[in-house]
């Protein structure tokens, strides 16, 4: 007796269908993905933002960059507290070259920041100095935005967070640099007193 041969097409069907499924699942995420941070940006960013003259923005940047400056001051020498002050300037100075855009320029609204970034081999007294001139300047910027705003309709890109206005993206320079800058660690605290040596080790100080 004959044996029936599977049909090729079975596979086939399965195999198609499988991948419309997995395509489906991953475009649904991707739109979810999109509508979080479409969300979580206008909660952040362009709401508070909005509610803010550039004159306010102004007096926030300077008021958080005397903290900021100041973690940066208290910061231990390492290759971590390096990094993340690069990184802070780097960001803010991409930022500033974005908002250009509110002022006339066209800058390349497609760009990495890496670009602004300090060279890797700048030493930590030069890195604290950039950040004090780096938000001197973003200070300044949104100054010159009061005196010359632009359209409340005009839109910046972000590369990951999409379009954003002009005001949103000094907000997110203003949190940006906050939140990285709570990684920066002060020299280590050496501790005395009748404790074993496990628990005489040095820690980093938080600034």
């Amino acid at each position: 007796m004959s044996q029936r041969r599977p049909s090729p097409a079975v596979p086939a069907l399965i195999t198609v269908a499988t991948v419309g499924v997995a395509a489906g699942a991953a475009y649904l995420a991707r739109t979810r993905q999109r509508e979080i941070k479409g969300a979580v940006v206008s909660r952040v960013l362009e709401r508070p933002a909005g509610r803010s003259s550039y004159q306010e923005l102004a007096h926030s940047l300077e008021t958080s960059g005397t903290h900021l400056t100041g973690r940066a001051a208290r910061a231990a020498d390492t290759h971590a507290n390096r990094e993340t002050l690069a990184h802070i300037i780097g960001i803010e100075r991409w930022g500033q070259h974005r908002l250009g855009a509110a002022l006339g320029k066209h800058p390349d609204q497609t760009a990495p920041y890496h670009e602004h970034r300090p060279p890797q081999d700048t030493t930590l007294p030069e890195l604290q100095a950039l950040i004090t001139s780096t938000r001197a300047a973003s200070v300044d910027l949104a100054r010159r935005l009061h005196t010359r705003p632009p359209s409340d309709d005009l839109t910046i890109a972000h590369n990951s967070l999409g379009p954003l206005t002009a005001k949103a993206w000094l907000r997110y320079l203003i949190h940006h640099a906050d939140l990285e800058s709570r990684k920066l660690r002060g020299a280590p605290t050496p501790q005395t007193g009748g404790m074993n040596a496990a628990q005489t080790q040095p820690s980093a100080t938080k600034l």
